[in-house]
């Protein structure tokens, strides 16, 4: 992977990001195959998710930025404070761009005849998840070289981790729409949609990690607290719609999640 050093961080991101909102869309595109998912593989799949992007959160984020402080007086100040920056302006968002949550136990899903405003809304939440996760792999890209846990390659990990775990979420959107009336079309068009941003905020990310040095640990924990706002706040909850009744598939996924990212980081990082 040498030719990895020597790209460009910004278009190396886009690349990133080309890649994650290309496996959001395989993953939408399940919608042409199924018309239903059952609710303990959707909770297994939501955990999965779950599972990566703490994962990803730590080994490729959190761990990096405690690095890249400790040249600070108190190396702990821009890890705590970006993480809770990164968590606070999610909750803000929430606070400013209210988003339906789960309908009937299913992640993000409308009832049937729902209103145009509900996908708005739907689409809406999704974005809104998609947009630390581009930030993230963005950042890691454009921090990479200036520390030696912070590499290309383990910004492109990053990536592939946020990628793998984007086609569940694909199918997880696309293919409740369709079982709730809309055309199998519709479906995957929302579905995939929902990845559009995030190579635009990778590049973005990439842009303000090159031109902003002195704060990159504060960026690096602020992606982080970003990631596991999300996971609190969407994805353990949904993954855990009904447990009682469907056992401990959730679980399950989000430990196989870590798992893989742990691996991928690890091994290839």
């Amino acid at each position: 992977m040498d030719f990895l050093e020597n790209a460009n961080p910004v278009l190396a991101a886009l690349a990133g990001g080309l890649l994650t909102w290309g496996l959001t869309a395989a993953g939408s595109a399940m919608v042409f195959f199924f018309k239903e998912i059952k609710p303990k593989v959707l909770n297994m799949m939501i955990g999965f998710a779950a599972g990566i992007m703490i994962a990803a959160s730590f080994w490729s984020l959190l761990l990096p930025a405690l690095e890249m402080a400790e040249g600070y007086s108190y190396p702990w100040i821009p890890v705590v404070l970006g993480f809770g920056g990164g968590g606070l302006f999610l909750f803000l968002a929430d606070r400013f761009f209210p988003h339906q949550h789960g309908v009937d136990g299913h992640p993000e899903s409308l009832k049937k005849g729902a209103s145009v405003r509900r996908s708005i809304l739907l689409i809406t939440a999704i974005t809104m998840h998609n947009i630390p996760e581009g930030l993230s792999f963005g950042v890691a890209f454009g921090t990479a070289g200036q520390s030696d846990t912070v590499t290309f390659v383990s910004a492109a990990v990053l990536a592939l981790g946020i990628g793998i775990q984007n086609f569940p979420e694909g199918a997880a959107v696309s293919i409740p729409l369709r079982r709730d009336g809309m055309s199998r079309t519709k479906s995957f068009l929302y579905g995939q949609a929902s990845g559009i941003v995030e190579p635009i905020a990778a590049v973005i990310g990439a842009l303000l990690a090159a031109s902003m040095q002195g704060i990159l640990p504060y960026a690096l924990s602020f992606a982080a607290g970003a990631m596991i706002y999300v996971v609190v706040e969407e994805l353990i909850p949904e993954s855990q719609a009904d447990s009682h009744l469907y056992g401990h598939s959730a679980t399950l996924g989000a430990m196989l999640g870590f798992m893989l990212m742990t691996l991928l980081d690890i091994a290839l990082g």
